[in-house]
């Protein structure tokens, strides 16, 4: 179920005396008795708060959305992660750490802590978080597997590349940097080339008004050496996938030019899907309890631009999409003529020990791009993939 910020929401979620502690750190409401408000019913804490300046609350409230983000069972899985890089020379302190967190009775109260305590965590954290959500990302294997150049240098030549490509052929780009956080065994590349300059409307101070600003665009790259593959997420034109993969290739990788994808690298191969007979390959223990095809698009072999896309309802019958294309096919020929260049597959999974399963669905399209995301489902979802040989290892 999707989450919906909102400031009650907020303060009825978090204990008072953490509340507290978020507005003291502002030098705000420190004659506030916090301890007479009753637990999850922040009504006098909401007429303070809107006694407070427009640009005191708007900082805050932006401080809360991200915390908010956090709360979670992803934002969580995102803190450990960047604690054990930056606590990787004393496992004894990030033990003690994830005790602690694990501890807390509920992930609000350990989002708002780390936000106050370990500042040093929070921007990574956030960062792998927001990676974690974003979808439709770009695989490119086969590259050789060769360590990330991370220093400032190759850094900088990689904003500059990107920054002139897109400025050079979409007229945006002027200014663009990139940040670098370290995740198990992949490297994370942020880069945020400048956008088109926009204007928005806004209250400022009790008036209505537009402001001009220049805001960024985000393209993250997610480095692995030990796979050799690149994986890369931009929502923006096709034509700026290679270009963009070539210039990490030369600033990051060193390479003279990105090696051509050949025929076998392209990632997916979805023709299997075809086949009623064919069964997914999965663990006992990943939580998956059944995995279903509810959609395929078949593109012609013959005329380039033809396609055909089955969708059937699965939740009674889980080979109803099979049942559909045998009845089309007595009046259709389909084998031989037709591949398989996307594929839309439901799965029944338990992803939490104290909650129902769950029905997690996503599409996979020829010949390199995935709806799934980098959290654990996703990474779950993802070695499905690989063990059925949808995605080669």
């Amino acid at each position: 179920m999707a989450r919906h910020f909102s400031i009650p929401s907020f303060f009825r979620q978090v204990p008072n005396a953490l509340l507290r502690r978020c507005f003291v750190a502002h030098g705000l409401l420190v004659d506030f008795d916090f301890e007479a408000m009753p637990e999850t019913r922040p009504n006098k804490l909401l007429e303070a708060w809107r006694t407070l300046p427009d640009a005191v609350r708007n900082e805050m409230e932006a401080e809360f959305t991200e915390v908010f983000d956090m709360a979670c069972e992803k934002g969580a899985r995102a803190i450990l992660d960047e604690a054990q890089w930056q606590m990787r020379a004393s496992p004894d302190s990030y033990k003690a750490f994830a005790d602690k967190l694990a501890s807390m009775p509920g992930h609000f109260e350990r989002a708002v802590s780390v936000f106050l305590d370990h500042r040093d965590l929070w921007r990574g954290a956030a960062l792998f978080y927001h990676a974690d959500t974003l979808p439709y990302w770009r695989k490119r294997p086969g590259l050789p597997r060769v360590s990330a150049a991370i220093e400032c240098d190759s850094r900088r030549e990689l904003a500059l590349g990107i920054g002139t490509w897109f400025h050079e052929v979409e007229g945006r780009g002027r200014s663009c940097m990139v940040e670098l956080l370290r995740r198990d065994d992949r490297d994370y590349f942020f880069v945020y080339p400048e956008d088109y300059s926009q204007q928005s409307i806004e209250w400022v101070d009790g008036q209505f008004s537009r402001r001009p600003h220049n805001p960024a665009f985000e393209i993250v790259y997610v480095w692995s050496q030990h796979e050799g593959t690149l994986d890369f997420n931009h929502r923006g034109a096709r034509k700026a996938v290679e270009p963009l993969q070539r210039i990490f290739a030369r600033a990051i990788l060193k390479l003279d030019d990105l090696p051509p994808e050949t025929k076998h690298q392209r990632v997916y191969d979805l023709n299997p899907l075809r086949s009623r007979g064919f069964q997914f390959v999965y663990t006992p223990d990943g939580g998956i309890l059944r995995v279903a095809v509810r959609k395929l698009r078949l593109s012609s072999r013959i005329r380039s631009g033809d396609s055909m896309t089955f969708e059937a309802d699965i939740a009674a019958n889980p080979l109803a999409l099979y049942d559909l294309l045998e009845e089309v096919e007595r009046s259709i020929p389909l084998t031989g003529q037709w591949n398989v260049t996307q594929a839309e597959i439901s799965v029944l999974m338990l992803t939490a020990s104290d909650k129902p399963p769950k029905t997690v669905t996503f599409q996979i399209s020829w010949p390199n791009s995935c709806s799934l995301k980098y959290d654990a489902i996703g990474l779950k979802l993802r070695a499905m993939l690989k063990a059925s040989g949808i995605e080669p290892r």
